[in-house]
Order: C-alpha cells, then sequence, then structure tokens
C-alpha cells in the first residue's frame, strides 16, 4: 500500500528493500500477536498445536527481515555508522532495542529445552512482546517516511491496535473471565506412584463447556503456592458424556507437575478450552483404529476409548501402550475392563522397555517390528493415532510412514508450550 500511494523515490533499490523488510516484518510481527490468542475461530478449523507451529515460524521469519533492515539500509547508503555509531537519533535507538529485545525473545524459545531455561523465566520474557511492540510502533511512526500519508497510517495503526486488542483479551480479559468463573477440585485421585487425576467441575449453577475426546485445555491452579495462577495445558481424560466434570490426568514430570499431588478438593481452578483437533470423533469414515501410546500420551486416548465404551461405538480399536515399567502403566485396571472378552472390540497390548524378569508381555518399544508383528500387512488400511513423548511419537511417525501408512491416515498433536 505504502508502494501505491507513494510509487517514486529518489533513494537506491538496496535501501528501498532495507525498509519494505522493517515494513513487511513489523506486519508479520503484529499479526502473531492474533494467532497466540487462542482466538476459537482460528484454532477449530487449523488446530492449536498447528497455529502455534506457524505463529513460531512465522515470528522467526519476522526477525530474520527486521535483523536484515538495518542492514541493507547501510549497504543501500546508510552507511555502517547506523550499526555501529552511538550518536544516534532517539528513535533509532528505540529501534536497535526492540531489534535486541526480539533476537533475545527467538534465541531464548529455540534453546529454552537446550539449556534448560524454566518455564517462568520463558514466560517472563516471551511477556515482554507488548514493550516490543510499543517501541517499533514509535520507531516506524517517526522513522519511516512511508507512514506519512493518511492511508498508510491509517492501516498501521489498525494493524497495531489489533494487536493490542488480541493481546489484552488473550492476557487480561480471558484470565479475569477465568477467575471469575473459577472450576473447583471436587477430588484428586493417584493413578499411579508418580500420577494423579484431578476431577474438576464447574461452578454451581453452571455447564461444564462441551467437549470432543482426545481434546485439551489450558488450567491454572490456585493453591497459594509458587506456582499460583500459573498455566499449563493438559488432556481432559474424562469423555465427553461423563456429567458436568472435567478430569485430568498429569504425571510428575517438571517442576510444577510434580507438585500436583499437593492439590487438594476445594481449590480453585481456572479452565479454558477446550483445543485441538486430535479426536477420533472428526474422522468419521476410520472404522478400524490402532491408538499408540507412550507414557502419560495414553490421557487423549483413554478419553475416546471411554466416549467409546459409554456410547457402544461400532469401531475396532488395537492399543499398543508403552512403558518403562509395569508401575508405570496408567489406568490398567480399566483397560484391562475395556478389553475383557467376549463383546470387547478393544484390543490392549503394553509394551515395557524395562521389565522385570517376571514379565511375559512385549519388551522393548513400540517400533516397526511391533507395529507390524500386531498390525499385520493390512496396516496401510487403518488409521493409527499417536500421542507420547515427541522422541516416541517422531520414531512412531517415520515407522509408519515407511509401512505405507498415508499421511491422512495419522493422526498426532502437541500441545507443549
Amino acid at each position: 500500500m505504502a508502494g501505491l500511494v507513494h510509487p517514486r523515490t529518489q533513494q537506491s533499490f538496496l535501501w528501498e528493500l532495507g525498509k519494505s523488510f522493517a515494513l513487511v516484518g513489523a506486519v508479520v510481527l503484529v499479526l502473531q500477536f492474533v494467532l497466540a490468542a487462542r482466538l476459537r475461530g482460528i484454532t477449530r478449523h487449523f488446530g492449536l498445536d498447528a497455529v502455534l507451529r506457524f505463529h513460531r515460524g512465522m515470528a522467526i521469519f519476522a526477525v530474520v527481515l527486521i535483523v536484515l533492515h538495518p542492514v541493507v539500509l547501510a549497504l543501500g547508503g546508510g552507511g555502517w555508522s547506523l550499526l555501529t555509531s552511538v550518536r544516534m537519533p532517539w528513535y533509532i535507538w528505540l529501534g536497535k532495542i526492540a531489534l535486541l529485545l526480539l533476537v533475545i525473545q527467538v534465541l531464548a524459545a529455540l534453546v529454552r529445552r537446550t539449556v534448560r531455561l524454566s518455564f517462568e523465566t520463558w514466560r517472563g520474557l516471551h511477556n515482554q512482546a507488548v514493550v516490543v511492540l510499543a517501541l517499533v510502533l514509535i520507531h516506524s511512526w517517526v522513522a519511516g517516511s512511508d507512514l506519512r500519508h493518511r492511508p498508510v497510517q491509517a492501516l498501521w495503526l489498525g494493524l497495531f491496535a489489533a494487536a493490542v486488542t488480541t493481546y489484552a483479551y488473550h492476557k487480561v480479559y480471558a484470565p479475569w473471565q477465568g477467575r471469575r468463573r473459577a472450576y473447583r477440585v471436587s477430588a484428586v485421585h493417584r493413578e499411579t506412584h508418580n500420577t494423579w487425576t484431578l476431577m474438576l467441575e464447574p461452578p454451581e449453577g453452571s455447564h461444564r463447556f462441551p467437549f470432543l475426546p482426545g481434546q485439551f485445555h489450558f488450567v491454572s491452579l490456585y493453591r497459594g503456592d509458587r506456582y499460583d495462577g500459573e498455566e499449563h495445558p493438559f488432556t481432559i481424560s474424562s469423555s465427553p458424556s461423563e456429567h458436568n466434570v472435567l478430569r485430568s490426568t498429569i504425571k510428575a514430570s517438571g517442576d510444577f507437575t510434580s507438585t500436583v499431588g499437593n492439590t487438594k478438593p476445594g481449590d480453585r481452578v481456572r479452565v479454558q478450552g477446550p483445543f485441538g483437533r486430535f479426536s477420533h470423533l472428526l474422522h468419521p469414515a476410520e472404522t478400524d483404529l490402532v491408538f499408540i501410546a507412550g507414557g502419560i500420551g495414553i490421557t487423549p486416548l483413554m478419553s475416546m476409548l471411554r466416549h467409546m465404551r459409554e456410547t457402544d461405538a461400532d469401531l475396532r480399536v488395537l492399543l499398543l501402550y508403552g512403558n518403562r515399567a509395569e508401575e508405570d502403566i496408567v489406568f490398567r485396571e480399566e483397560l484391562e475392563a475395556m478389553a475383557r472378552p467376549p463383546a470387547s472390540r478393544l484390543k490392549v497390548v503394553h509394551v515395557l522397555s524395562d521389565a522385570d524378569l517376571g514379565w511375559d508381555g512385549e519388551r522393548g518399544y513400540v517400533d516397526q517390528e511391533c507395529i507390524l508383528r500386531h498390525c499385520g500387512e493390512e496396516v496401510s488400511r487403518k488409521a493409527f493415532y499417536v500421542c507420547g513423548p515427541p522422541p516416541m511419537m517422531d520414531q512412531v511417525s517415520r515407522a509408519l510412514r515407511s509401512l505405507g501408512v498415508p499421511a491422512d491416515s495419522l493422526h498426532s498433536e502437541r500441545f507443549s508450550l
């Protein structure tokens, strides 16, 4: 639009290219606030995990363009003093500060798990994005020669206003609504030595939100500890047909989750959801299913199995469930009851990587040989639902592709932050 309003220039091609990098990078950056706001109209169609992956990729793209902006300007006639001199107008310094904060944010996101950056530290850095947004707006408004025309100014302010509005919705309005309509922990049940199920009930007089089996929600527990109100995503392990209750089954695998066992009945909970498209109900034509779970990845599949049981669904399901040892198997008794003949259409196969000598079941991992052994030669005609630790999911996905399973018959979801 800036080119249409002001098509002539006395500057070099590189100078104009450098300005264009900044304009496009800033627009892409602004749109990241919309992508990260969990707007139901977007996530319903694409799934929150896909939206967040796209958000991550586009954020990197925006930062690359904005980093190139001063470099290309210097090459286009601005001189290297643009990068090295300390004698710069205040609005140029604002741009440099914004660029530095952006680079820090992207690096923190890319190396967070490698350097074991705590979730709280990463979230604090990530929340500085609104400061970057303000710096970019001021810098572009004062320094940008293309923003001297009313139509472009109106468009520019509209874009930044949309970013601020969605940020306020996501960070202020939605949490306020969640606290005002907080759920309550009605029971805490220990499933294994390191796994608990929290049963959540909506406030009195309210109804639980509808969801599909396999979906997840964001949970903030208000317990008065150091994690008070900290938000985390967890799968809904209950069936949608279970009346006015939500269950989340959580394994102690990190700083926050190791404290889940400290939760008490009566604790208040902010719940936001549902999210995700990992559900067999979204693929009604599939009738021969293989569920592959690793550890606590059983939870969305358990939600689906419970729904199938309660609706008497005419589906055939093979569950390949990988764990380290017998004591780590979650929902073992319930799964055995579901698979009990003669009426059951569920077959459960436990695969243990570190089983005791007395274990007479499958050993090792859910790999290509294990899948072939239990699925037979018609493996490519089945639909697969895979959930577990990322390395396990990557390995299983590669194995299924090599076995000829079509991409549209392979379903998985990753919603870790």
